[in-house]
C-alpha cells in the first residue's frame, strides 16, 4: 500500500519522497484521533483526506520552490520534512504508543487453518471451536490483514484503472512528459503536479490507517517500515505500479518464508558432501541460519538488482 503512493508520486513527477513513510504515521495518528469524533469507518476516509490536503500544501509551499533545482534539492527537503513530523508527533500525541484498536467488524479472525495428522488440511471460516483445535494444529488469520489485503488490492486496481482508462490519468501522464503541449491545452500543469503529490500522501495516509489498527501507532512507526518501501520500489523498478505490486510480494515472501528454515550454508555444504570446521573460512558467515538473517535478505536482493537490472524487475524507467 505505501509503495504504490510512492511510486505514483515517482513516476508522475519524478520525486522520491523520503517523508512518504512519515505521511504513513500521520494517517495513523490522525485517524486515532478522529475515531473518537466519527468512528473508525469514517476516519477511514476523512484521514486520508486530510493527509492528502497536508502533501498537497507541503508540494505547493515548499517542494515547488526547489523543484527546478534538481533532484537533490527535493530529497534533502523531504528528508527535512520526515524530521519535521516526527517532532510534531511526538509534541502533539506522546512519545509512547497510542491505543488504536481496531472496530468490533475487524476484530478477531478471518479465518482458521486447522492442519490435522488424520484430516490432512482444511479452513474454517471465523474462529475454530477449541474441540476442532484440541486434537489438531490451528492457526488463525486474522481479520485486520485480510482487510488490509483487500484495501491494498482495491488501491492498486484503482491507480491502474485512474492512469490508464480516464482523462485525468492522461492528462496526469501527460504533464510528465509534454508539459508545455498540456498547458497549451488549458490545463494548470503546477496544479496537476499538486494534486498528484497529495494524492500519493492520500494513499500513504490510508495505508496508515489500515497499519494503525493492525500493527502498533507509535513514533517508531515511520522508521520501522520507511526503508523497507524504498526496497519493495526499487526491486519492482522504479515508476511502475506493477512493479511495486510484485516487489512487495517478493520482499513479503522473502522476510517470512525463511523464518521457517533452521538451516545454514554449512548444513548445505555438508548434505553436499563437503567438511566445514570452525577452521573453515567464512566459518562465522556459514554457520548463521537463515532464520536469523531473513530480515537482510531484501536488502541483498536489492543490492543484486541494482548491479544486474537496475530498473527493476519490471521498471521502465532508465533515468
Amino acid at each position: 500500500m505505501l509503495s504504490s503512493g510512492l511510486t505514483l508520486i515517482f513516476s508522475m513527477m519524478g520525486v522520491l519522497n523520503f517523508a512518504h513513510a512519515s505521511f504513513y504515521m500521520v494517517g495513523a495518528y490522525v485517524a486515532y484521533s478522529l475515531v473518537g469524533v466519527v468512528g473508525f469507518w469514517f476516519a477511514l476516509l476523512l484521514a486520508p483526506l486530510a493527509v492528502g490536503v497536508l502533501g498537497a500544501g507541503f508540494e505547493r509551499l515548499a517542494l515547488r520552490r526547489v523543484h527546478k533545482f534538481g533532484h537533490v534539492p527535493e530529497l534533502l527537503i523531504t528528508f527535512g520534512l520526515s524530521y519535521v513530523i516526527l517532532e510534531l508527533v511526538q509534541l502533539v500525541w506522546g512519545r509512547t504508543a497510542v491505543p488504536f484498536t481496531p472496530p468490533p467488524l475487524l476484530e478477531g479472525s478471518a479465518f482458521t487453518i486447522i492442519s490435522s495428522p488424520t484430516a490432512g488440511m482444511s479452513f474454517a471460516l471465523g474462529k475454530a471451536s477449541p474441540e476442532m483445535c484440541a486434537a489438531a494444529l490451528c492457526s488463525n488469520f486474522p481479520m485486520t490483514k485480510a482487510f488490509m489485503m483487500g484495501v491494498a488490492l482495491l488501491m492498486l486496481l484503482g491507480l491502474w484503472l485512474l492512469l490508464t482508462r480516464t482523462r485525468v490519468g492522461l492528462v496526469i501522464q501527460a504533464s510528465l512528459t509534454h508539459p508545455e503541449m498540456v498547458e497549451a491545452l488549458g490545463h494548470n500543469v503546477p496544479r496537476v503536479l499538486m494534486l498528484v503529490f497529495g494524492s500519493g500522501c492520500a494513499l500513504a495516509g490510508l495505508a496508515g490507517v489500515v497499519g494503525g489498527i493492525t500493527f502498533v501507532t507509535e513514533p517508531n512507526m515511520a522508521a520501522f517500515i520507511g526503508a523497507i518501501i524504498f526496497v519493495v520500489v526499487v526491486v519492482g523498478g522504479i515508476g511502475s505500479l506493477a512493479g511495486a505490486f510484485v516487489g512487495s510480494l517478493v520482499v513479503g515472501l522473502l522476510q517470512t518464508l525463511p523464518l521457517t528454515v533452521d538451516g545454514s550454508l554449512a548444513t548445505l555444504l555438508t548434505s553436499l558432501g563437503f567438511t566445514v570446521t570452525p577452521q573453515t573460512p567464512g566459518y562465522p558467515v556459514l554457520r548463521l541460519a537463515l532464520k536469523d538473517v531473513a530480515q537482510i535478505l531484501p536488502y541483498l536482493l536489492m543490492v543484486l538488482i541494482l548491479i544486474f537490472r537496475p530498473k527493476g524487475l519490471l521498471g521502465t524507467r532508465e533515468d
